[in-house]
């Protein structure tokens, strides 16, 4: 039986970052308790090509790869760093591109970066709303941190640790149950599951 294939995609363009450290630290829980292959993306790998292009055919190849990879997973990690209460356009972007279907039914964890506590709600408030449209299972413990909680490149705070360890446990268990049943969640003709 082959591993499943977590992807982990950051919305940051620089490495290192502090929203990738998050995105790291959620796949590497949950591959403490689920046997998975992991693979962790930026925007930077999507290169320039990924701005520049309109529509899906247009992707350059590194673009075309990280959405493919984010197609092709079993189970997703994305996080995102946050600008005016809001995801990055680009992060909106690839998402954009990604086929509707490809996510039905998909374990996400959903993360999210800011300068402060103000921003907190987004993850609520934009990423949930966001994949609900894609019918991905996205775990109920979402988590965000802002600038005090990391030091050193690393997470400081205990509470936040905690709520990777949740959100972590919470995806394996779902992409551990996916794996494990006979036939993928697929949609109905009428949408729903």
């Amino acid at each position: 039986m082959t591993r499943p294939r977590l992807v982990g995609f950051s919305a940051n363009i620089q490495r290192p970052s502090k929203t990738r450290t998050l995105v790291e630290a959620i796949a590497a829980e949950a591959a403490v308790r689920l046997p998975v292959e992991v693979r962790i993306f930026d925007l930077v790998d999507a290169g320039p090509g990924l701005g520049g292009a309109l529509t899906r055919d247009q992707l350059s190849l590194p673009a075309r790869r990280v959405v493919e990879a984010v197609e092709e997973a079993d189970a997703l990690v994305v996080g995102t760093p946050v600008y005016k209460g809001a995801y990055t356009g680009l992060f909106k972007h690839l998402f954009d591109l990604v086929a509707p279907e490809a996510l039905a039914g998909k374990p996400v964890a959903l993360a999210a970066t800011g300068g402060g506590p103000r921003h907190a709600l987004v993850v609520e408030h934009a990423l949930r709303p966001l994949f609900g449209f894609f019918t991905a299972l996205t775990v109920p413990t979402a988590v965000y941190a802002s600038d005090p909680d990391f030091r050193d490149g690393g997470l400081d705070s205990a509470a936040i640790r905690q709520r990777v360890a949740e959100a972590g446990g919470q995806l394996a268990a779902l992409a551990g149950a996916r794996a494990a049943s006979p036939a993928p969640l697929a949609r109905t003709a009428g949408g729903a599951r």
